[in-house]
This record gives structure tokens, C-alpha cells and sequence, in this order.
């Protein structure tokens, strides 16, 4: 998945529009408009923005993988993690757990 899907992607997840996440980033809503739109590329300081306001690693934004090991929906996986709260990632573990349980 390209950058402004992964992008776009993530806007629709947290219900923003473009010109609310720019709003927040301190972003001109043109700028975000080109990413989205796949016209443009943001730099790496804007890259780490996105990162740490979605919460996902910039490997994940730019679809980077340092092995072929690693199952295609790690990310997700992680992203939805780290989007629940503290008592939710208990039970999310717990039943990654039981499924491990039940698959031995």
C-alpha cells in the first residue's frame, strides 16, 4: 500500500476530515491535500508528525519491512494496539493468549 493510502487510510480511521488533521498538524491544508492525493511526499520531519499522531512507526507509513518474515498484518495488528486503552490492551492480549492456548 502506497503512502497516501496508508495515509488516507488513517484519516478515515479517526473520522477527520483533511482540513482538521491539517488543522492540528499546523499543516497548510493544500500540503496534506497532496499527500493524500499522492501528488506529494512529505519530508521527513512532517513523516514523524504523522507518525507520532497516528501512532504508528514511519516504517509502517512508507510500507517498510526489514524482513520477509514478518505476517502482512503485523502493522495492523500493532496499530489497533496501540489505539485501545490501557484495560482494553489487557483484554486484547489475553485473548491473543487464549488463542494461543487453543492452538497448541
Amino acid at each position: 500500500m502506497k503512502f497516501n493510502d496508508k495515509l488516507r487510510m488513517l484519516i478515515e480511521e479517526k473520522e477527520l476530515t483533511q482540513r482538521e488533521l491539517a488543522t492540528q498538524l499546523k499543516i497548510p491544508v493544500s500540503t496534506l491535500g497532496g499527500y493524500v492525493q499522492g501528488t506529494s511526499e512529505p519530508d521527513f520531519q512532517t513523516l514523524v508528525l504523522f507518525a507520532d499522531f497516528f501512532n504508528v512507526s514511519t516504517d509502517f507509513l512508507l510500507n517498510h519491512t526489514l524482513t520477509s518474515e514478518k505476517a502482512d498484518n503485523e502493522d495492523d495488528l500493532l496499530r489497533v494496539y496501540r489505539s485501545l486503552t490501557p484495560l482494553q490492551q489487557e483484554i486484547y492480549l489475553e485473548q491473543g493468549k487464549a488463542i494461543m492456548k487453543f492452538n497448541k
